[in-house]
């Protein structure tokens, strides 16, 4: 069986992806570009999983920029539906607030 994690790269490589509307404002607040973080998903790593999440299914993924600097990316399934990969948010991790590797969150 398929995980979370292959379904949304799997999507993402077929080019069945949507940016939300407030993905679109934090690429910008963050200045990332769509297209860079949609190429490097494909070395995603799951660090957080959502399975139940009232929109549908989503996770929190480690991903690299262009200039190979962390990125955090969420990505979800809609509700009922099997497809696009959604691009809820991605944004910098604040590194008073993750560990060295950003896959852990600091107790705050």
């Amino acid at each position: 069986m398929e995980s979370f994690s292959e379904k949304i790269k799997r999507l993402i490589a077929s080019r069945k992806v949507r940016i939300s509307e407030h993905g679109y404002d934090e690429l910008e607040e963050d200045g990332l570009s769509a297209r860079a973080v949609v190429s490097g998903a494909a070395d995603a790593i799951l660090i957080e999983d959502y399975p139940n999440f009232a929109k549908g299914a989503c996770g929190l993924f480690l991903q690299k920029d262009l200039l190979g600097e962390f990125i955090h990316v969420v990505w979800g399934i809609p509700k009922g539906h099997d497809e696009p990969a959604v691009l809820v948010t991605a944004y910098r991790p604040d590194p008073r607030k993750w560990d060295q590797t950003f896959r852990r969150r600091l107790k705050q």
